[in-house]
């Protein structure tokens, strides 16, 4: 897939689309809240059950292929917020999911090349992300509490911390940690390790503390 062809465009507005339209649509009445968001929870579950046991199945397990980047993370704390609602997940899993999740669409890692299963299931999955925490976020599920920002980023840099830890037992490179991706990414524009881990900390930062204007916009009209 070349990056900002046609189809790769194409799949962002998709995905864009869906997240901007499913909000509205369930605001309106056109579609229950509530069977959305189980649907949704349920079908990112059921996508990611199926990815895993398809991987395992071939590969087996080792070191390098646990489930343990961000994404990985985020895709289950947003299916558990679309299950429950409960506002720490939701807040946790909008802000690194939007944030993670959306830059991974823009600068996809494909294992594998498109049409394959693996590439498939990557826009799903992340493309999926991002539509279930806008859902959450914006069609009046969840109020984000004050100081939301600063608590997911606290929850991120100790996330970040474990996964390290893990790269320098296994020789792994979880999340990026100890190089950056093969793919041109925004890292490629915050120098060489460990230099840029504080500027992707800083970008992290940021990315959060504008994510935090809409969803505090829809909140008050909660």
């Amino acid at each position: 897939m070349r990056l900002f062809g046609p189809l790769h465009i194409s799949l962002l507005i998709a995905v864009a689309s869906i997240a901007v339209a499913l909000p509205i649509l369930c605001w309106r009445g056109f579609i229950p809240m509530r069977g959305a968001r189980l649907s949704i929870g349920w079908t990112l579950a059921i996508n990611e059950l199926v990815w895993w046991i398809y991987r395992y199945s071939r590969e087996g397990i080792h070191a390098a292929n646990l489930p343990l980047q961000l994404c990985d993370l985020t895709v289950w704390l947003a299916v558990l917020g679309c299950l429950t609602v409960v506002p720490s997940l939701v807040e946790f899993a909008y802000f690194a999911g939007v944030a993670g999740a959306g830059m991974a669409l823009l600068t996809p890692n494909l294992l594998f090349p498109w049409p394959s299963y693996a590439a498939l299931y990557f826009f799903v999955a992340h493309g999926g992300i991002v539509i279930a925490v806008a859902l959450l976020a914006f069609g009046g599920f969840a109020r984000f509490r004050p100081a939301a920002v600063w608590r997911s980023f606290g929850f991120l840099l100790g996330y970040a911390a474990l996964v390290g830890a893990v790269n320098a037992a296994f020789g792994s490179n979880y999340m990026f940690l100890c190089r950056k991706p093969a793919n041109p990414s925004l890292l490629d524009q915050m120098g060489p390790w460990p230099w840029y881990l504080a500027g992707g900390a800083a970008a992290s930062l940021a990315f959060f503390w504008l994510l935090w204007l809409p969803a505090r916009y829809c909140g008050d009209r909660a």
